[in-house]
Parts: structure tokens; sequence; C-alpha cells
């Protein structure tokens, strides 16, 4: 009861709950691109579990968030790999309807939402870790109430990309930048980033970049193949 009544702890969750929304944005945006190409009542369970076992990912990653940021190259693989993920994202409507509404499709796309959250969450738990200030009551619990809002979020973006298609480049682009950030973010490159300040922005729109031209000419590739079907 002393720790309900205590201000400062509803200062740090409503700091918890702030971080939170603001750092899922991109991980709605994977969530909506994954759980895209899926019929409706799949979509909605793999929106629910993705979210929910995203959430869990970050809280997991809280405690092992200093150690896993010292290990060299991991970043920079994860930023790679984040790159990869972007450009799948986006020619993922190519694939065919029958991949599509397969009966491991779910199983699919919540594994991507993982794989993705996984990278680009190293960053974001440091900062949620230290709005909480070791308090791991106040860490869960504005945790578990960012799952309906990122939810809400990879709903509303579905629904925008159904009405405006364009919004799924912008997403994938969106991976891209982050995929760019995080690979300078790395602590191999300390040194580098430090000689040229201007490298992190210049990544992350070369990863934007690079995202976008390698699905589109994907997408081109696939769209000859069932053409010339």
């Amino acid at each position: 009861m002393e720790l309900l009544s205590s201000s400062a702890f509803w200062i740090g969750l409503l700091e918890v709950i702030g971080i939170n929304i603001v750092l899922s944005g991109d991980n709605a945006v994977v969530i909506a691109l994954a759980a895209r190409s899926l019929p409706s009542e799949q979509q909605r369970k793999a929106i629910q579990f993705g979210s929910g076992a995203a959430v869990v990912l970050r809280i997991v990653l809280t405690f092992l968030a200093a150690k896993l940021l010292q290990m060299p190259w991991l970043q920079i693989v994860g930023g790679c790999l984040l790159l990869w993920i972007g450009t799948q994202l986006l020619t993922s409507d190519d694939e065919g309807d029958s991949e599509s509404k397969g009966p491991n499709s779910m199983m699919v796309a919540i594994r991507t939402i993982l794989l993705a959250d996984l990278v680009m969450s190293l960053d974001n738990v440091i900062a949620v870790a230290a709005a909480a200030q070791g308090n791991m009551v106040l860490l869960i619990l504005g945790l578990a109430i960012s799952i309906p809002l990122v939810i809400f979020g990879s709903t509303l973006i579905i629904k925008i990309m159904d009405r405006f298609p364009v919004i799924v480049t912008l997403g994938a682009a969106l991976i891209g930048w982050v995929a760019g950030e995080t690979i300078t973010s790395d602590g191999m490159l300390k040194g580098i980033v430090a000689s040229y300040p201007w490298l992190p922005h210049a990544a992350s729109v070369l990863g934007a970049l690079l995202v976008v031209a390698v699905g589109m000419l994907l997408q081109r590739r696939s769209q000859s193949k069932k053409a010339m079907a």
C-alpha cells in the first residue's frame, strides 16, 4: 500500500508508460506488416500473441540488456537482420494466397514479430529500465499496461495500410532506418561514430533506402514470374 500511495511510484509509472508508447511505435509497424497478409481471424490472434510476447520479451531483455549491449558485433548483426526482415515484410504480399493463408502462416508472423522486436528492443529497454529506477513492479506493470496500446496501434496501422498501400513501403523504410541506427550503435563502431557524428543519420537513411530498393526489386521479380507462369 505504501508503494501505491507514493507519488514517486505514480510519476515513475507515467514515465514508463510514456516511454513505451513512444518506443513501441516501430514495434507496432512490424506487427502490422507481419500480420497484414493473414486472414482476419489469424490476423487478430497474431497481433495479440505477437504484442503480448513482445512485451514479455522486453521484460526479459531488461535483465540482460546491460550485458548484451557490451557484446561486440551483436548490434551490427542485429541491424543486418533487421534489413533482411524489412525486405521480407515488404514482399510478403507477393508470396501467393496459398502461402499467406496456410496453417503455419500465423506462427511465421509471430516469429517475425519476435525476431524483429528482439533486435529493436536492445536499446529501448535501457530507457525503460532507467525510468523504472530498478523497481521491477513498476517496470512490469508499465509494460503490461502498454500491451493494449501496442495491439490498438497495430490494428489501426493495418487498417491504414489497407486503405493507403504506400504506408507499407513507409513502414519497411522505418525498419531499415532503425537497422542503420542499430548498426552504428554497436560498441565496435564507437570510435568511428565519435569521429564522424553524422554517420548514424547517414546509416539510417541508407538503411531505409536499401530496404525499399531491394524490396521493390524483389516485388518486380515476383510479379514477372507470376506473369510468365
